[in-house]
């Protein structure tokens, strides 16, 4: 009782030195809480402990039910699971580093943040979009498409989606452009990579998850970025490759060579510790992740 009593004031100590901030109190398991403010969720809140919230807001929709949203309204009540009692802030001027708010909901699906360096990444790869087949090509239409390795949903749950270029773009050429995440994020480029790879020293192990490839390519991960050898989708024959053995994600920049157009990829392979920065064609099918701007 008493080490429960010293948590919460503590908690409310540290609440009570941000400003312009209103708090509310959750208890593990399932709590209904209005937002002060209009906004997506990484934005408009952050929760003491970190990363306490478990999945999706839920808001009542009249005449539809109950659906998960990861933008929130001023004024109106959402249902959110968290893992363990803490108080969610609710931030009244933009937060100063949204890195620091691991809870990040883009699309119904949770994501975690990680800083390397002055950079603020997606620790999970992307996975959003409708699933097509290998054999089909994604397109320039309305819904946004992905594909799941060996056409299987349950990859894409594990591993995150994979996409070709001008889908990953939403079908843009500006290098450092939004593409298919969320606000405020964006495709990473070529020099951002190479930031990237410059803040862990050139190590991809130090970038890839535990249990991600083996011997001298064994993943650490002792960045958090958290990256899986996720495969890729061949636009040739439409089939998949390559699980385990290499993690192949896309930048926002082109290349021609030979007046042919190539974009720039970051791939880890499974049995070394190298970072490499290639050139592919574009119709090949590879991960994401999102850089904050």
């Amino acid at each position: 009782m008493h080490s429960c009593a010293a948590l919460f004031l503590l908690l409310f100590a540290l609440v009570a030195a941000v400003s312009a901030q209103d708090t509310v109190q959750v208890k593990a398991g399932w709590n209904i809480i209005g937002s002060v403010k209009d906004g997506a969720v990484p934005i408009v809140l952050i929760t003491i402990p970190d990363s306490i919230i478990t999945g999706s807001f839920f808001g009542y929709a009249p005449g539809v039910g109950y659906q998960s949203t990861d933008t929130l309204g001023k004024g109106l009540g959402y249902w959110v699971k968290v893992s363990a009692d803490g108080i969610v802030i609710f931030n009244t001027t933009p937060a100063i580093d949204s890195c620091k708010s691991k809870a990040f909901i883009y699309q119904g699906k949770l994501y975690n943040t990680v800083k390397i360096g002055d950079q603020c990444w997606m620790a999970e790869n992307l996975d959003v979009g409708t699933m097509v087949t290998g054999i089909t090509n994604q397109t320039d239409n309305a819904a946004m498409e992905r594909y799941c390795y060996n056409d299987d949903p349950v990859n894409c749950t594990l591993y995150g989606g994979l996409y070709m270029w001008g889908e990953a773009m939403q079908y843009t050429a500006t290098p450092g452009t939004q593409g298919i995440c969320p606000l405020g994020w964006h495709i990473p480029t070529h020099a951002e990579f190479q930031t990237l790879s410059s803040a862990v020293g050139g190590d991809g192990n130090v970038l890839k998850a535990v249990g991600q490839g083996i011997g001298s390519g064994a993943g650490t991960n002792t960045s958090g970025f958290s990256a899986l050898l996720a495969g890729a989708r061949y636009y040739y024959d439409g089939g998949f490759y390559d699980l385990g053995y290499d993690a192949d994600i896309w930048s926002s920049t082109e290349y021609v060579l030979r007046d042919e157009t190539y974009a720039v990829y970051l791939n880890l392979g499974n049995d070394d510790s190298s970072i490499s920065l290639n050139l592919d064609y574009e119709t090949d099918g590879f991960s994401v992740r999102c850089l904050e701007d």
